[in-house]
């Protein structure tokens, strides 16, 4: 279903990495599929360039990160793109915007603003395009982190807000735009085999687990201010969790699923210091543009609890960090093992912990739930199996939109199931005040390991699923 409204997409940091990785690309997917019918873009940056040296720039980034498919779609793409230079101020951008909409006549375009730049640059953006005269018939599109405490992020909203009404501002989280995410509530939802046992009665914990095996070499001077916590866990995982924890929404309409993640939100007890074990991984310290006895966490595990009616008692357990083991993306739902076991000594009940709902958010998109059975044979030896679920085993792996490309799309036709609001922000902002203002102290950890050993004490009894002790199931191998 494409969206036929005529669309101005301005991309402010047009040259920058994020926008040669994912936006243009994207935004030519998008044009190829149909999605975005009509579309015009316009490019902005500080950089002291032209259009043909704009246009080459997106056609290096769609060769280079595009899939083969796509970059043949170049000379339909090309024509679209239109630049103007920052230094030339509001003016200039409000004149080629004004120009291109000129060539729809007698429709009503809408206005796509992309702010692909720092945050500390964010505010100067949004007040050029009150100065352009741009705000009308628009929306933004920004990234985070949305404030770095409470008063950053209320002071954030309030300027926003003198600009932009709520529903114009799109904070976007690329983990909520992966399909693997949305599936949660697909699965949830539309089956009645899962949504009955969706709360304490049944599960034990949850697991949420994004380890990175990229370090931080060229991003020190932003994290130095940021942190894991700032920079992951309040606007990705946190996110991910309201996914898991909220209530059965009246609709699947946006509204409806915001106030469900709101009250998520709203339940969750604030962050004690004694639960968060945070690190910093050996050699960061080295790192230019890193102080010499820098306190910056590259690492964080924490337990949290929402306190409501389905999860009082039940410990979501959070994991993220820079130069681990390995790259991942897990939700990990235990479930609680039965009160008695009938089954003799030796059978293997037991063993391997509780049966365990897995969903990976990685591009693979794959969920697995895992559950004891027995082997064949004379007696009653049970061992753990699986059953697995992969997007690129089935006929619709083609039809899978990037994170960045479903997010455009959504804000491009008002959606904001997928966006955090400003409420949720300073929601999550106050209940992180505890172990902003004393936040415990930071172990250093080695590269390519899971963390500090402080972690298992963090969660006790239970043990982390990463690293898997079995590999997900390759289904194009012998015996699969």
């Amino acid at each position: 279903m494409g969206n036929s409204t005529p669309t101005t997409v301005v991309l402010f940091g047009a040259t920058g990495d994020l926008a040669r990785r994912k936006l243009l690309p994207g935004l030519l997917h998008l044009v190829k599929t149909g999605l975005l019918e009509q579309v015009q873009i316009v490019g902005t940056s500080l950089d002291d360039i032209d259009r043909d040296q704009f246009v080459e720039i997106a056609r290096e980034a769609v060769h280079e990160f595009g899939d083969d498919s796509d970059v043949e779609a170049w000379p339909q793409f090309e024509p679209l793109l239109h630049w103007v230079r920052g230094s030339d101020g509001p003016q200039a951008l409000r004149d080629e915007v004004l120009q291109i909409e000129s060539e729809w006549e007698g429709q009503d375009p809408q206005r796509l603003h992309y702010l692909s730049v720092p945050p500390k640059a964010a505010l100067s953006v949004v007040h050029e395009l009150r100065d352009a005269g741009l705000v009308e018939r628009s929306r933004i599109i920004m990234e985070k982190p949305f404030g770095t405490d409470l008063v950053s992020a209320r002071s954030l909203n309030r300027q926003l807000h003198e600009v932009f009404d709520e529903e114009q501002i799109f904070r976007i989280d690329h983990f909520l735009g992966k399909e693997a995410a949305q599936n949660i509530l697909a699965f949830r939802f539309a089956n009645g085999l899962f949504e009955p046992i969706w709360h304490r009665s049944h599960i034990d914990h949850v697991q949420i687990d994004v380890p990175e095996s990229l370090g931080l070499e060229t991003r020190a001077d932003f994290y130095e201010a940021t942190g894991a916590y700032r920079d992951m866990v309040v606007t990705h995982l946190f996110q991910v969790m309201a996914f898991i924890a909220l209530e059965p929404p009246t609709s699947l309409e946006p509204h409806a699923i915001t106030e469900e993640k709101n009250k998520v939100f709203r339940s969750m007890k604030p962050i004690e210091p004694s639960d968060v074990v945070r690190g910093q991984y050996v050699g960061y310290r080295d790192i230019e543009g890193v102080a010499e006895e820098s306190e910056t966490e590259t690492f964080i595990a924490l337990k949290c609890f929402v306190d409501n009616w389905r999860w009082a008692g039940v410990p979501f357990y959070l994991r993220t960090g820079k130069r681990l083991s390995e790259n991942a993306r897990i939700i990990s739902i235990a479930f609680k093992e039965p009160p008695q076991s009938m089954f003799p000594s030796g059978s293997g009940v037991g063993d391997h912990g509780p049966d365990h709902l897995t969903f990976d958010l990685a591009d693979e998109s794959r969920m697995s739930l895992s559950f004891y059975g027995k082997r064949p044979g004379p007696g009653m030896k049970l061992d753990k199996l699986s059953m697995q679920f992969a997007m690129h085993d089935t006929g619709w792996a083609g039809s899978v939109l990037e994170a960045y490309e479903r997010l455009i799309y959504d804000a491009a036709r008002g959606d904001r199931t997928l966006f955090t609001s400003a409420e949720g922000i300073e929601r999550l902002w106050e209940i992180s005040q505890p172990l902003l203002e004393n936040p415990p102290v930071v172990r250093a950890y080695e590269q390519e390991s899971w963390g500090p050993n402080q972690i298992h004490q963090l969660i006790a009894p239970f043990t982390w699923r990463l690293p898997f002790e079995r590999r997900w199931r390759d289904p194009n191998s012998a015996g699969a």
